[in-house]
């Protein structure tokens, strides 16, 4: 059975809850499964230059090219990690004006989802890395994904909010028409640290939330110091130290994401 690309968007109602983390770290335990990556920032905050090492593009070599008018299906993809199979459209500030512009634009909330069908990526698995504040950029990621990942910080505005959230994503597909409907994947608790006693009771909730809300709820990803000196050398922890146990975190995901592009279900 043929594989089947998929787009994956990651959203979450409030910044510093792990997202970009998320995004790399699946990236590239996806690439080891034999897939090809894609990473597009949407984030004018653009993380993921510093995650894969990148030095900041300039305008016309960013993701700010594939929202013009005038886009010519010339991707601006450039390796990550030195990994062909693992390539990067890098954000830029201007993305904040983007969305700007994209209120008053025709079809604006459609604009990536018809890039990425008119012109294609070559890639398995495009994953979104979106940015913190919800809004049109955000609303282009949910017209454009097959599947959405909503990652949780262990703190009563983020696990109070998540309902809400799941609403307005909810809301967000019926509003825009989509068909079907980007599945919400999994919610995945991020930056759990054991030794907080808030954190597991906090922990605990949450299959219960997650069980109301109808989603699947994905293990943990520990929260590490680790993944801050990764990031500070531009790399994946999974490269700066992989025998380190928090790399296992990334893989229950992953395995399911690549399930699903190998089964052609998604």
């Amino acid at each position: 059975m043929p594989k089947q690309k998929i787009v994956i968007g990651i959203l979450a109602n409030a910044g510093g809850v792990g997202k970009t983390t998320l995004a790399v770290h699946l990236a590239y335990e996806i690439c080891k499964r034999g897939q090809t990556v894609a990473l597009i920032d949407l984030d004018p905050q653009r993380a993921l230059d510093v995650f894969c090492g990148l030095p900041s593009a300039e305008i016309e070599n960013s993701v700010v090219r594939v929202f013009g008018k005038d886009f010519d299906g010339n991707w601006p993809l450039v390796s990550a990690w030195g990994n062909s199979n693992i390539e990067v459209c890098q954000g830029h500030p201007n993305m904040a004006q983007v969305g700007n512009d994209l209120v008053i634009r025709r079809r604006g909330e459609y604009v990536l989802a018809d890039r990425l069908k008119s012109y294609p990526l070559r890639h398995d698995v495009i994953i979104l890395d979106c940015p913190a504040t919800i809004g049109i950029i955000c609303e282009n990621a949910i017209a454009a994904s097959t599947g959405l990942l909503v990652p949780i910080q262990l703190e009563m505005k983020s696990v109070s909010g998540v309902a809400d959230l799941v609403q307005w994503l909810i809301g967000i597909a019926d509003d825009l028409m989509l068909d079907p409907h980007p599945p919400i994947l999994g919610l995945i608790p991020s930056l759990y640290d054991n030794s907080r006693a808030i954190h597991r009771q906090y922990l605990q909730q949450l299959p219960e939330v997650a069980e109301q809300l109808r989603v699947k709820l994905y293990p943990q990803i520990r929260d590490s110091s680790e993944f801050k000196n990764a990031s500070a050398n531009g790399l994946p922890l999974q490269k700066y130290r992989p025998a380190h146990p928090a790399c296992k975190d990334f893989k229950t995901i992953a395995d399911d994401l690549v399930t699903l592009v190998r089964k052609g279900k998604l």
